[in-house]
């Protein structure tokens, strides 16, 4: 897998607009991220040219506005993303990771159960 560009908490959530809607104008990315944080459109503008210069997006203009799409896949960064995560927080030791998260009350009873299905669904396929 390819080393895909860093994007920062706010890219992200513009990130999760255009995964979702894409091809998606700069005024539907605007309306749709006013709505649930206190963003101005200036600010939204500036994160969506931040992450076209960072190659996570690109766009096309189309009469007045900006269409963008995605040039990095969801699920590509969110499996770098949980990649990292687990090697600088657990040393790459996922055992240890669930460990603290079941020592710290963090797991309920469902997310236990959702874990065992996926891991006999995996020993199932082996």
């Amino acid at each position: 897998m390819h080393k895909l560009p860093q994007i920062s908490e706010g890219e992200y959530e513009v990130m999760k607009i255009i995964w979702k809607y894409a091809p998606i104008n700069t005024n539907e990315v605007t309306e749709r991220l006013t709505r649930t944080t206190s963003w101005n459109p200036k600010t939204i503008q500036t994160m969506l040219k931040r992450l076209v210069t960072k190659g996570a997006l690109t766009y096309e203009k189309q009469s007045r506005v900006f269409v963008y799409t995605p040039l990095v896949k969801e699920d590509e960064y969110v499996r770098q993303e949980s990649s990292s995560f687990l090697k600088r927080y657990y040393n790459g030791d996922i055992t240890a990771m669930l460990s603290a998260y079941l020592e710290n009350d963090r797991l309920s009873e469902s997310d236990i159960d959702s874990l065992r299905s996926l891991l006999s669904g995996k020993a199932r396929r082996d």
